[in-house]
């Protein structure tokens, strides 16, 4: 099998979208943290709260999450401790844990989501016009469908 080198164009994109993904989870970790958040705490919270029940199985959320079971359970710990997320057993089979956000948690998300949208949009959508965003949409929903195909990305909404 041979290498097809990248050609310098796609040099240039892979090595801007690397420095670009560092630096934006950075910058959107600290707007977070003036919060009292993390991105990974929010994230949990976001997916729970646009889940039926705001509730989801706990395998589930580690699949959207892209966590381990222990890796979900370290997480969840402080959502917990603060009140923000329970587990429950499931009604329907008691084998299966579930991750609830509280009406604590639905709080802390509904004051939280205005900052974190004031710095995605800041950290992001400012620097673009309506055909740049179209691109960047496409762009990321072709990539996001590739690595479905190939079976790397569980089969989740984007967030």
């Amino acid at each position: 099998m041979s290498t097809q080198w990248l050609t310098p164009s796609e040099m240039s994109a892979w090595r801007a979208f690397i420095q670009v993904t560092g630096n934006l989870s950075a910058a959107l970790e600290r707007d977070l943290a003036v919060l009292g958040s993390t991105l990974g705490d929010y994230q949990v919270l976001v997916y729970l709260s646009e889940a039926p029940g705001d509730s989801m199985r706990m395998c589930d959320l580690a699949d959207a999450l892209q966590l381990s079971p222990s890796g979900l359970t370290r997480r969840l710990d402080g959502l917990v401790k603060a009140g923000l997320v329970v587990r429950n057993p499931s009604a329907s089979d008691g084998r299966v844990m579930m991750a609830v956000l509280t009406s604590e948690g639905r709080g802390q998300l509904t004051a939280m989501a205005p900052g974190h949208v004031d710095s995605v949009r800041r950290r992001i959508f400012d620097h673009l016009d309506d055909a740049q965003v179209s691109a960047m949409e496409s762009i990321f929903l072709a990539i996001a469908a590739g690595l479905a195909n190939t079976g790397d990305a569980p089969d989740v909404s984007v967030a």
